[in-house]
């Protein structure tokens, strides 16, 4: 039997997908915008990623990476190299998103001989422990596993509703704060690396403003620290841009990807330019499945149906539909705080009568939307926030549908 410490956001046991469904054991069908927390985004068992994967399980299904080399590491390596900031082209693969957050953690302080990093409060970065020591999304993760890694310090990230204020505000406090904890927690000549989520992932689905990113290059650069930007969630389009960065107009000195990147095999990467890599020690990087063949042949025809199937600008356009469906549905609700995204990235942030942040409403909420057929996850600090995050190949009808759901869920949900 399975774990009993695993939370299963669900009760569906999924016997088959396709686009944007799910076929439960039961029969029953239910609009999937989990996407797998973001991973299936061309679907469930897009055709042209099933036939890849298909084909390349029938030469060769692993070519461990620092043994042998194999043509669809190579081939991924070139195709993301055209996709990511001009400045980066070589890249590091692993199997899941934590383990390439901490090969840029090693990569930043061989790097820059410093020991420690800044990561933003609310942030996820994964689960191991140095990436788990970076994470603050919520205390449940962290809780009975301290003391966990030294040299990671917390900075307030501008979440504006949070703290009530509008969002210039909250930029220019946050970047105060973020001054202020280099004067005193981690000075510059101390401090190899800043990591950013384009948007606030676990931590609630916060937008990064484009003058908060910039002033934080401004002060990498001021300093000789790195910009790491978490585009776990972020990348392959899910923002209604290819990167989430790509909205901020910020130069980063390495990116994450993984998610997203291969419609569902397990596949994780991080890029920055060769001149950077090259300060790495000679073996501080490696992996048993990093790269694996398969999971590399699903990426390269990911990156096929993004780019031929026009996801990205799918994305965009199915993001605004959503975000202004749900402000026309259930945005002037009394128990709604915030409806707030960017690309098919949506969060609805549920209050209670006196404002706070509301947990149960939002199991509720999102336990009748699973029975209507609608699958959701929590996400912030208390799960008060429903993500609405759903495949890129998702359609209009479908979207509509989505929000009709949720609003009778929400009503059901306050009885």
């Amino acid at each position: 039997m399975l774990s009993p410490l695993l939370t299963q956001a669900t009760g569906v046991h999924a016997v088959k997908g396709e686009g944007a469904y799910l076929y439960g054991a039961d029969g029953d069908r239910y609009l999937d915008f989990t996407a797998g927390i973001g991973v299936t985004s061309t679907g469930h068992c897009h055709p042209k990623v099933v036939e890849a994967a298909q084909k390349q399980v029938a030469s060769l299904i692993h070519g461990q990476y620092t043994t042998v080399m194999h043509p669809r590491l190579l081939e991924l390596s070139e195709r993301l190299e055209e996709v990511m900031p001009a400045s980066i082209d070589s890249f590091f693969y692993a199997s899941a998103g934590t383990e390439a957050v901490e090969a840029t953690l090693r990569l930043a302080r061989h790097a820059t001989e410093r020991p420690n990093v800044i990561v933003f409060q609310g942030g996820f970065h994964g689960r191991t422990v140095g990436s788990l020591s970076m994470t603050t999304s919520k205390n449940g993760l962290r809780a009975g596993l301290e003391p966990l890694m030294a040299g990671v310090f917390v900075a307030p990230f501008p979440y504006a509703y949070h703290y009530g204020w509008d969002e210039p505000t909250a930029v220019e406090f946050c970047l105060k704060q973020f001054d202020h904890l280099l004067a005193t927690q981690t000075a510059p000549d101390e401090t190899a690396a800043v990591y950013l989520e384009p948007v606030l992932g676990e931590g609630g689905y916060v937008p990064v403003t484009a003058e908060f990113a910039k002033a934080i290059r401004r002060r990498c650069d001021e300093h000789g620290m790195l910009l790491v930007m978490d585009e776990i969630q972020t990348g392959i389009g899910r923002t209604g841009k290819f990167w989430g960065l790509d909205h901020l107009d910020v130069r980063p000195d390495m990116v994450i990807t993984a998610k997203g990147l291969a419609s569902g095999f397990p596949l994780s990467a991080f890029g920055a330019p060769r001149e950077l890599m090259a300060k790495g020690r000679p073996g501080s990087q490696g992996g048993t499945y990093g790269g694996n063949a398969v999971s590399c042949a699903a990426a390269l025809a990911t990156l096929d149906v993004v780019q031929q199937e026009g996801l990205v600008e799918n994305a965009a356009e199915r993001g605004r539909q959503l975000m202004a469906g749900l402000q026309e549905a259930i945005g002037n609700h009394g128990l709604v705080g915030d409806v707030r995204g960017r690309g098919l990235m949506v969060g609805v942030e549920l209050i209670d009568t006196d404002g706070n942040p509301n947990g149960g409403l939002s199991a509720k909420a999102r336990s009748r939307a699973n029975e209507l057929g609608l699958l959701l996850l929590p996400c912030g600090a208390y799960g008060q926030v429903v993500r609405f995050i759903p495949p890129l190949i998702v359609d209009e009808s479908q979207i509509d549908s989505a929000v009709e759901t949720f609003t009778t869920a929400l009503a059901e949900a306050v009885g």
